[in-house]
């Protein structure tokens, strides 16, 4: 099982290590039970308190850790980088993720819309059986440092460490949520050793909007049924007006593209035509308010006349209402600060990693989960990518040798 055996007993000569890997999360602890499968030592160092601390908070929403959907639908998710991911995912996707979770004792449920999460909605259960799975030394409050000499250099409670290990696999995540371990902090250190590392960049963030003060009765209001809009993609979902902008699930799913650039719409009657919007506006009784009409004779609730009124005051008339209604701009001032984005885009570059995921600067050293430069929507993409790409690192660090040769 991996156990916190604390510091070593004296902080004297570097400790000889063979296979180190450093961070606790879902791509550090999957890259570590494959090396200990295959036969290797394993230490896992990880800088907070506690293992697992952002995938715990995933868990405070139920966990959704894979989508059950088509295979090619699945690689699609990660953009860009599904040329290269997409092979680690065959090997370890939606039906691996299932079984990986239901052998550490955790049933799990596929919701509606193809999400899968264990049936406890609970990260903990999961995460203590695995930790009590994985035949590894964990030692807790070990901060990499970066390097002393040839030896990687770690900040502890009880001064500085140092160890001398034969592989090493990386898994420190991105940028966000820095309280909960992800700070990027070791960018430089492999930037100084000649590894490309792509600038990092907000993903699965909300954006900042100027709301006037006609919608502060309106915070915390989920905008249901829609259809948000950007960069060619359009997502049926919803989204939650807060006094900092526009967030939520259907906004994380086109937020890439809007951080790009691409104009962001919002259809908010994705389930008529912009011809069947037009008659129900032209049959407006004399005697009836607009904002009355768009309630009963197009169902807008409150929420959506409000963003109406919003984005596209003075409104028009007749189709040309229409056609706002069914396109509705959402004028913004950009994401929200990268730290409270769920994920990060950025990090160790493609071109930096050998196909088996070693840094072609650093031989023997490895590197998984959202350290490296791809994104993914929130839905079980992200955890999935992470358990994949922990996978695909550990077996090539396995077969390493054991002299660091």
């Amino acid at each position: 099982m991996a156990r916190d055996h604390g510091s070593p007993p004296a902080p004297g000569n570097p400790e000889a290590i063979d296979a180190l890997v450093i961070g606790a999360g879902p791509a550090g602890l999957m890259a570590a039970e494959t090396l200990a499968r295959e036969g290797r030592r394993v230490l896992i160092a990880e800088a907070k308190p506690s293992a697992g601390r952002k995938f715990l908070m995933a868990g405070k929403s139920g966990l959704n850790f894979t989508k059950s959907e088509p295979p090619e639908a699945f690689r699609a998710a990660y953009g860009a980088a599904s040329g290269w991911i997409g092979p680690m995912l065959d090997v370890f996707g939606p039906e691996q993720a299932v079984a990986w979770a239901e052998g550490l004792g955790q049933p799990v449920f596929t919701g509606s819309t193809g999400r899968v999460f264990p049936e406890v909605m609970k990260a903990s259960p999961l995460l203590r059986a695995w930790l009590g799975r994985i035949d590894a030394e964990l030692r807790l409050g070990w901060r990499w440092a970066g390097w002393d000499d040839a030896c990687w250099a770690f900040e502890t409670a009880e001064g500085r460490r140092r160890l001398r290990p034969c592989v090493v696999v990386l898994a420190m995540g991105g940028a966000s949520w820095r309280r909960l371990g992800s700070d990027g902090a070791w960018a430089p250190f492999l930037a100084d050793r000649g590894v490309r590392i792509a600038p990092f960049r907000p993903a699965n963030m909300g954006f900042r909007v100027a709301w006037s003060a006609h919608m502060a009765p309106h915070f915390g209001q989920p905008l249901k049924a829609v259809r948000l809009i950007a960069g060619g993609r359009s997502v049926r979902g919803e989204a939650v007006v807060s006094e900092r902008g526009l967030e939520g699930g259907g906004v994380y799913a086109i937020s890439s593209d809007i951080r790009d650039g691409a104009p962001f719409l919002v259809d908010l009657l994705p389930d008529r035509s912009v011809s069947d919007v037009a008659a129900r506006l032209a049959a407006r009784p004399a005697k009836r308010t607009l904002s009355r009409h768009l309630a009963q004779a197009l169902g807008l609730d409150p929420v959506k006349r409000a963003l109406l009124q919003e984005f596209g005051r003075p409104l028009p008339q007749g189709a040309a209402l229409a056609a706002l209604i069914k396109a509705l701009p959402v004028p913004h001032q950009g994401p929200r600060p990268m730290d409270e984005a769920i994920s990060t885009a950025g990090g160790v570059a493609r071109e930096a990693v050998e196909e088996g995921l070693m840094l072609r600067a650093l031989p023997g050293v490895f590197a998984a989960g959202e350290m490296l430069d791809w994104e993914a929507p929130t839905g079980g993409y992200l955890i999935t990518g992470c358990l994949a790409t922990g996978l695909h690192a550990g077996r090539h660090a396995a077969g390493w040798p054991r002299s660091g040769g």
